[in-house]
């Protein structure tokens, strides 16, 4: 028996590789196919199912074309229905993998056709369970991201609480937990920073997993929900319904654009996307940019702020161009119409015009007064504290709140590390505000210089 865990930290998913005997099954594999087939060909094994624990909103799967390409059978759980081929399990329904099998587990609540797989090991023994957005170490899935459901999240809520105490409870406490998430996800609200943990691990330390009562958990999972980032129910459509394959979408999208073609696309209305560092960034970009680097949750961060029906065109550094397309795909961006070619030197180069943002450290705040600052980490950051005066602005809200916001008042903009200040000071100077500056180092940096901070009411 051979497991692998498959992690991508910018969209902070966990996929996974099951082999035995020569036979391997996928669970919730990302939208390239390579890493699994590649896998299975190096260790000789043949690809026998490809699971999806449920129809994902954070990102689209690989399901579809590694089914194409494999000949593998596509499983989902009890109720789900799709747009394409797909074999729909029953609950407790059993899949032989080589000498092990893993035991389907109906587990409604964070979607209606949640499933688990409980992983039996040569001697019949349970040995892992593969939750996939049912719980998370230190968290559950959270019960407001059903397509199309006519439940509310109370009901859905109340139905993976069923699932847990039903499916998950009496499992032994040695049996390991491969959750389909780790920390950063938004489809949980706290998921720990670990990828793995166990059954008894997590029934003395998830919040979720010790309420004695249905009414408590309900009320414990759904309060504090943040809203969804925009683009969840978009891929959770897509990977219901289908979609085209990814290398035509590379095929089409992953093309080079002179300077003055790049100049013609914006001119037409297209995103402009930077998709390098922000220290390489404030240093000049085309002017309209906005800042979302490859070295964050880049993918998450463009589903939240960017609208998917806009084309978009992609300054990247050289040699990066094709993963800042492919990472778009993965969340269901396809509209991408090339990208700079020869990167931010070649507009350069063309003589074209650039704007700057300028950044400060923390310990040049002291000496700047008359000016706003905001904070654009999310609410749940704030309860640590926050600078006195400042405005709390989470950065997804930060657009929408643009239009209440003075020109010509100076802005001090940060959050917790800098990764998301300069998104913001991009969006900002996109609408006409000159008068920016980012603050390097974020909240951390504020704190070590001495700086004190108060808990908003």
């Amino acid at each position: 028996m051979y497991i692998q865990q498959l992690y991508t930290s910018c969209l902070a998913e966990a996929a996974y590789y099951i082999e035995s005997n020569g036979e391997a099954a996928i669970i919730d594999p990302l939208r390239e196919t390579e890493p699994y087939i590649e896998l299975a060909e190096k260790r000789g094994a043949k690809i026998k199912y490809v699971f999806e624990t449920h129809f994902h909103a954070d990102f689209v799967s690989g399901h579809i074309d590694l089914a194409r390409k494999t000949g593998a059978k596509i499983v989902y759980g009890p109720t789900a229905e799709a747009g394409y081929e797909i074999y729909v399990a029953d609950d407790m329904e059993v899949f032989p993998l080589g000498k092990i099998s893993l035991k389907l587990l109906h587990t409604p609540g964070h979607t209606l056709e949640s499933m688990c797989l409980l992983l039996k090991d040569e001697e019949g023994k349970d040995k892992a369970i593969f939750t996939g957005d049912t719980v998370f170490v230190g968290d559950v899935g959270r019960p407001d991201l059903a397509v199309k459901s006519t439940l509310s999240k109370e009901d859905l809520a109340g139905l993976l609480f069923d699932s847990i105490q039903k499916k998950i409870m009496p499992l032994a406490d040695e049996v390991i937990i491969y959750p389909g998430h780790g920390a950063g996800s938004a489809c949980g609200k706290n998921i720990g920073k670990e990828t793995q943990t166990t059954i008894g691990e997590q029934k003395k330390n998830n919040y979720a997993l010790c309420c004695a009562t249905r009414e408590d958990f309900i009320k414990q999972v759904t309060d504090g929900l943040e809203e969804p980032p925009k683009y969840f129910f978009m891929d959770a459509g897509i990977n219901k319904n289908g979609y085209e394959n990814i290398e035509e979408v590379m095929l089409r999208n992953a093309i080079g654009l002179e300077p003055n073609a790049f100049d013609e696309e914006s001119k037409k209305g297209a995103i402009i996307l930077d998709a390098r560092n922000a220290d390489e960034f404030e240093k000049g970009f085309v002017p309209g940019s906005i800042n979302i680097g490859l070295n964050g949750q880049y993918a998450v961060w463009v589903g939240a702020l960017l609208d998917h029906t806009t084309p978009i065109i992609v300054v990247a550094d050289e040699g990066k161009e094709n993963e800042s397309i492919l990472r778009l795909a993965r969340v269901g961006y396809e509209h991408v119409y090339g990208y700079l070619k020869g990167g931010f030197e070649a507009w350069l180069l063309h003589g074209k015009p650039i704007e700057l943002v300028e950044s400060i450290n923390a310990e040049e705040m002291l000496g700047i007064d008359r000016h706003t600052i905001i904070d654009v980490r999310n609410p749940n950051e704030w309860s640590a504290g926050v600078l006195e005066g400042a405005e709390l602005i989470p950065l997804s809200k930060l657009e929408e709140q643009i239009k209440h916001m003075d020109k010509q008042q100076k802005y001090l903009i940060h959050c917790a590390g800098g990764y998301r200040s300069m998104m913001a000071a991009s969006i900002m100077k996109k609408h006409g505000f000159e008068h920016v500056k980012n603050v390097r180092g974020g909240i951390n940096k504020i704190k070590e210089s001495g700086f004190m901070l108060v808990i908003p009411a």
